[in-house]
């Protein structure tokens, strides 16, 4: 951890310590926690393929990204805070599974190529449903990511 690494850990938990004691306030954000392998990969993932904007980050330790109405709070599987200690009964925080943000697209298939061609994991095809198009892709640590299409 680099010596401005605390600091701005610091000053990145009073900002969503402050935000959450304001949780009922009109237009707060939504946010949402992905446990993360690797914290500066994944703002790389989420701001350069997915239209993200970086508001506060220390180091490796912990990362707060915004889109639209969106907080996206990247916390690694060790570390220094609180969303990576074990459970009392011993299970450990980890990536993955099926719970996932949903991102809105105008143009789906526009979007699935041009994540296809930046290397991107998908971990289906297009779907075609009765509310519109979907498709899953991997974020770096195997978290699920939708992007959807209204109909």
């Amino acid at each position: 951890m680099t010596r401005t690494a605390p600091f701005v850990l610091a000053l990145v938990l009073s900002f969503v310590v402050q935000s959450a004691s304001a949780q009922d306030a009109p237009g707060e954000p939504m946010r949402i926690r992905y446990i993360v392998k690797d914290v500066p990969a994944s703002v790389a993932f989420y701001t350069g393929q997915l239209g993200f904007r970086v508001l506060g980050q220390a180091g490796g330790s912990f990362a707060v990204l915004a889109r639209g109405g969106l907080q996206l709070l990247l916390s690694p599987t060790v570390g220094p805070g609180g969303a990576s200690r074990p459970m009392p009964d011993g299970r450990k925080p980890e990536p993955g599974g099926w719970t996932r943000m949903v991102i809105y697209t105008s143009n789906l298939q526009g979007d699935v190529e041009r994540l296809r061609k930046a290397g991107v994991h998908f971990r289906n095809d297009i779907v075609i449903g009765l509310g519109g198009n979907e498709i899953l892709l991997d974020d770096p640590s195997g978290n699920p990511v939708e992007l959807f299409q209204p109909g």
